[in-house]
């Protein structure tokens, strides 16, 4: 298991509002933009910048990162045999698959594998 990338969440009300500061600070444009349920995700630079009403928002504010792996299968396994808890199964996901771990120090991370496409768009071989 390998770590590819890992993300920094920031947290807003309005997606548009917030991108252009973001891309002033980082000098670069989103990575990608998408909708997943009732929130608006963008990814540019090392940042996750995930938008929407606060409630919506407040269901995944329970993990303090996003972690892109390379096997999320294998990166499970290695959670749970370090005594982390799965708090949300592998599932599909617009960008691969994912997982929710609460490790067993309390850490909430959010672990993804990207598809083979993304993964190839974004950091290459």
């Amino acid at each position: 298991m390998s770590i590819l990338k890992t993300y920094a969440r920031v947290w807003t009300e309005d997606l548009d509002q917030a991108l252009p500061l973001l891309q002033e600070l980082t000098d670069a444009q989103p990575d990608l933009r998408l909708s997943f349920h009732a929130v608006e995700l963008a990814m540019l630079g090392d940042l996750l910048v995930i938008a929407g009403p606060a409630d919506e928002r407040a269901k995944y504010a329970h993990a303090s990162a996003t972690v892109v792996v390379d096997d999320l299968d294998d990166t499970k396994t290695t959670l749970e045999a370090a005594g982390a808890a799965i708090t949300t199964p592998i599932t599909a996901g617009p960008t691969g698959r994912f997982l929710y771990a609460r490790h067993a120090d309390g850490a909430e991370i959010e672990y993804v594998e990207w598809t083979a496409e993304l993964r190839q768009r974004l950091i290459g071989d």
